[in-house]
């Protein structure tokens, strides 16, 4: 099934990223997220990693006190992230993987390691009216276990697919999107997206919602960070009406 609209969601982990290189209080990525906003962004997207390397708790904080859309809120499944999320409520939580000597998220959540411990926390989240996601690599048997453990969304992995995975990762997107669909499941995807090759991943008609970040800012210092929101919104609306 065909979503009406393709909604973008912007993370500012990277404007924060930016600001830690010299640990002083600018560039600040609640200013940039109320930018994002203005320039059509329908929601905004921060992980809030346990060492805290670009994205605080002030700012997760701020973030969900001053944004006018929605906050999804990315982290990994910890007692500290699941008391974070239950007091802050978030619109939605994105359980995703974390490695502490990774650069960047480099792949999807293993859902079948510690099953219990994940329904158990998903189960957490549901029961104080938050919405679910998990971060998953476009694999089929992840999306129906995702289904059994009860999320409201999976959020796939591009980055295969960025990093010049070509028709066979484009081919695992379109496949998990559909099975998702078929399933339930609101699908979203994210990672290594940039205004030149988002197209073939936009124009897949199950996927609601586009997760990025890196680029975005990237682009931003160039033009703008406004400017990097429409760019990217005009590449996605391009590719849906196709």
């Amino acid at each position: 099934m065909r979503a009406n609209h393709q909604r973008l969601y912007i993370n500012v982990d990277h404007v924060a990223t930016l600001r830690q290189a010299r640990k002083t209080d600018e560039p600040d990525p609640i200013a940039a997220a109320l930018l994002c906003e203005d320039a059509g962004a329908e929601g905004i997207t921060a992980h809030l990693r346990e060492d805290r390397r670009h994205i605080h708790d002030d700012d997760i904080r701020g973030l969900a006190t001053s944004i006018r859309t929605v906050l999804n809120l990315e982290m990994a499944l910890t007692d500290e992230m699941l008391g974070i999320a239950t007091e802050l409520r978030p619109y939605q939580v994105t359980l995703v993987p974390e490695r502490r000597q990774e650069v960047t998220t480099e792949g999807g959540l293993n859902v079948d390691q510690d099953p219990k411990r994940l329904a158990d926390g998903i189960l957490r989240l549901k029961r104080a009216g938050l919405r679910t996601s998990l971060f998953i690599d476009p694999d089929l048997s992840a999306v129906e276990r995702s289904h059994e453990l009860g999320v409201d969304a999976i959020e796939l992995h591009t980055g295969a697919y960025a990093l010049g995975g070509g028709d066979q990762a484009l081919d695992a997107l379109r496949r998990a999107s559909t099975r998702g669909a078929e399933l339930g499941l609101a699908v979203h995807a994210g990672h290594g997206l940039t205004v030149r090759n988002v197209g073939p991943v936009a124009a897949i008609p199950e996927i609601e919602e586009l997760n990025i970040g890196h680029s975005i800012v990237s682009r931003a210092i160039f033009v703008g960070i406004a400017e990097s929101v429409r760019e990217m919104r005009s590449a996605m609306q391009d590719a849906r009406s196709r």
